[in-house]
C-alpha cells in the first residue's frame, strides 16, 4: 500500500511538470465536463442515458476526427486519465453507498444480488470463451458490466485486467444498447409479472445494468419501484469491491495470455494475488461515509468530483480507441451480451421469485 501511495505520488510529480500531461488532462476533462452536461439535457434522462456513455462516444468521437493530430501533445495526461484518475473516480465511488442500503432490503435482497452477479459472470466466461470463443478479457468486461453496475463496473474491472481501450468500449456499447432496451422492456413487462411494485423495485434493481437505467424503468411503475430499485441497484454496486478481488485471485489461474488466442504464460506457475487497493479504498469511502463522518454537502461535493473524474477517464479512454478495433471485434460481442440479457431477464426473475418464495416459507 504505501509503495503503491509513493509510485503514484512520483508519477503525479513528474507529470506536473510536463506540458503535455497539462494538455491532455484538460481535453479529457473538456470532453468530460460536456457529456456530463448532457446527461442532464431531459432527452438524454429519459432514455437513461449516463455522463459516462456520452463521455466515451464523445471521447471516440473526437479520437477518431482530429486527436491523433494532438496524440503526441496530448497522449500522456490522457493515458493518466484513463488509468490513474479513473482509480481515484472508483474510490470516490464509494461515497454514493452506505451499509444503511444494505440492512434496508434485509437478506433477501442480498442474496438476490450475489447470485446474480455471480451467475451472470460465471455464464459470460462460460459462453463466451467456451461457445463463442471470444478473449477473456473481453467476457471479463461484458460479464461485469452486465452482472454489476454497467459502465462503471467495466472501467473497474480495466485496471485489474489490463485490457487495451478498444475492449473496455466494445463492452461499454454492450451496456447501453442492453441496458436501454431493459430499461424500456421492464415496464412493459410489469402487468404481467405477478410483483408488487416493491418485489418489481427488487427485480429491476438486480438485473438492469446501468444506475440510470434503473432509475427510469423503476419511475414508470411508481415511485415506490424506484426507491426499492435504487437501493438494490446500490448494494450490487457494493459487490464490486469483492468481485474486484476475486477477479484478481483468478487471474493467475485463467491466464492473461490466454487472450488474443495465445497460450496462456500463467499456465503452471504458482498463482499469485494481486490486490486491487483501490477496491479496498471503495470499501473504506461507504464506511466513512455509512458512518456520517463528513456532513452531506462535504458528501454531495465528493460525489461531484467523482462524476468529473469518471467521465475524464471515460471521455480518455474514448479518445484512446480506434473505430477500426472495435470492427475487429465483430459481432460475438453483442451475442454475448444479448444472452446475458435474456438471462438477467428470466433468470433474474427466477432468482427473484425463487429467494422471495423461500424466505416468505
Amino acid at each position: 500500500m504505501k509503495r503503491m501511495l509513493t509510485r503514484w505520488l512520483a508519477a503525479v510529480d513528474a507529470c506536473l511538470r510536463d506540458r503535455a500531461w497539462w494538455f491532455g488532462l484538460v481535453l479529457s476533462a473538456t470532453v468530460g465536463a460536456v457529456g456530463i452536461v448532457a446527461a442532464g439535457f431531459s432527452c438524454a434522462q429519459r432514455f437513461g442515458v449516463s455522463a459516462l456513455t456520452l463521455a466515451i462516444v464523445l471521447g471516440m468521437v473526437a479520437g477518431n476526427t482530429f486527436f491523433p493530430a494532438l496524440a503526441a501533445r496530448a497522449g500522456a495526461g490522457v493515458d493518466f486519465s484513463r488509468n490513474r484518475l479513473l482509480r481515484a473516480g472508483i474510490i470516490l465511488y464509494g461515497f454514493r453507498i452506505s451499509f444503511q442500503q444494505i440492512a434496508a432490503i434485509g437478506w433477501g435482497g442480498i442474496v438476490i444480488d450475489a447470485l446474480v452477479v455471480g451467475m451472470t459472470f460465471t455464464l459470460a466466461m462460460w459462453i463466451g470463451t467456451r461457445v463463442l470463443d471470444m478473449d477473456r478479457q473481453l467476457c471479463m468486461l461484458i460479464g461485469s458490466g452486465a452482472s454489476i453496475c454497467g459502465a462503471a463496473a467495466i472501467m473497474a474491472t480495466e485496471p485489474v485486467v489490463k485490457a487495451p481501450p478498444h475492449k473496455v468500449s466494445v463492452a461499454v456499447a454492450t451496456v447501453v444498447v442492453f441496458g436501454t432496451l431493459g430499461m424500456v422492456l421492464y415496464p412493459l413487462l410489469y402487468p404481467y409479472l405477478g410483483l408488487s411494485e416493491t418485489r418489481f423495485g427488487l427485480y429491476a434493481g438486480s438485473t438492469i445494468h446501468e444506475v440510470a437505467q434503473v432509475v427510469v424503468a423503476g419511475r414508470s411503475v411508481s415511485e415506490t419501484a424506484a426507491d426499492m430499485a435504487v437501493i438494490e441497484k446500490m448494494v450490487r454496486v457494493m459487490m464490486l469491491a469483492p468481485f474486484l478481488m476475486i477477479i484478481s485471485a483468478l487471474l493467475p489461474v485463467l491466464g492473461r495470455g490466454a487472450d488474443e488466442g495465445r497460450p496462456s504464460e500463467a499456465v503452471g506457475r504458482k498463482p499469485s494475488i494481486v490486490i486491487p487497493w483501490f477496491a479496498l479504498l471503495f470499501i473504506a469511502a461507504s464506511a466513512v461515509n455509512s458512518m456520517s463522518f463528513l456532513p452531506d454537502s462535504a458528501v454531495s461535493v465528493l460525489v461531484e468530483a467523482d462524476n468529473l473524474l469518471l467521465a475524464t477517464a471515460m471521455a480518455a479512454l474514448g479518445l484512446r480507441t480506434h473505430v477500426s478495433a472495435i470492427r475487429q471485434a465483430g459481432s460475438k460481442p453483442l451475442l454475448l451480451a444479448l444472452i446475458l440479457f435474456v438471462f438477467l431477464l428470466a433468470g433474474g426473475y427466477a432468482i427473484n421469485r425463487i429467494v422471495m418464495h423461500g424466505l416468505a416459507g
